[in-house]
């Protein structure tokens, strides 16, 4: 019967993770983000923040504490400070990821007019929204030309609801010159069909815009699961 060989410990251990890591570089260099899976995209960045330890286990443990790459990157750092092992530095790497990803894909959605670009904004608002555990209501801004003059966040609450006042929405667009108003919110249930007080709610909404002479293009929910348009359900 054949005896495996120990396990490298010490210096040998510092030198096999170093190989490994060489590995994986090159595998990045040659074939990009398809290179690696999951596990080592986020073992190789923690990596650069935690140079001198394993960082694979690290890595399946966020994995498996978040639900998969996007929640890993889009939880806070006050969620990431629970799992033992990430301290200052790996949060860090983990929120500037995040935060490169997210100007990259908000500058695609304000190059071009919302209505002309639709892909780009829904890929945008699934990377920021559909992996966050409290629920978060956002209204973009759109000027006469339909392109993005605001993006803003206007309530955030607990797992299952976020208080939003028809009002406050009217008054919000009218300060800032909006001609046309789109509604997000996620559901952190990872279901986006919209539910009976979505839907109210919208409709108060358009009612009250229409008055003011401001449109509702539409309201997306958003669901790690996909997402939810109230104007292609027919609902608004």
């Amino acid at each position: 019967m054949s005896v495996p060989d120990p396990k490298p410990t010490g210096p040998d251990k510092a030198k096999d993770a170093t190989g490994h890591r060489a590995r994986l570089r090159k595998r990045l260099n040659d074939h990009g983000g398809d290179g690696l899976l999951d596990h080592e995209l986020i073992e190789y960045l923690l990596a650069l923040a935690i140079p001198r330890k394993d960082t694979k286990p690290l890595a399946k443990t966020l994995l498996a504490e978040f639900g998969g790459i996007g929640g890993v990157l889009a939880a806070d750092a006050t969620s990431l400070a629970r799992i033992s092992g990430m301290g200052e530095s790996a949060i860090a790497a983990i929120k500037i990821a995040n935060a490169a990803a997210l100007r990259m894909l908000q500058a695609e959605v304000k190059e071009r007019p919302l209505l002309g670009n639709w892909q780009a904004l829904i890929d945008y608002l699934h990377a920021d929204m559909a992996h966050h555990s409290i629920e978060r209501v956002r209204v973009l801004h759109l000027n006469t030309r339909n392109m993005l003059i605001r993006d803003e966040l206007m309530s955030q609450g607990s797992i299952d609801e976020a208080a939003v006042y028809v009002r406050e929405v009217i008054r919000r667009a009218i300060e800032l010159g909006s001609a046309a108003i789109i509604l997000v919110h996620n559901h952190p249930s990872g279901d986006p069909t919209p539910s009976r007080a979505d839907i109210d709610l919208t409709r108060n909404i358009v009612e009250a815009s229409k008055r003011m002479g401001i449109a509702v293009h539409d309201h997306i929910i958003m669901g790690t699961s996909g997402h939810s348009s109230l104007r292609a359900l027919g609902l608004i």
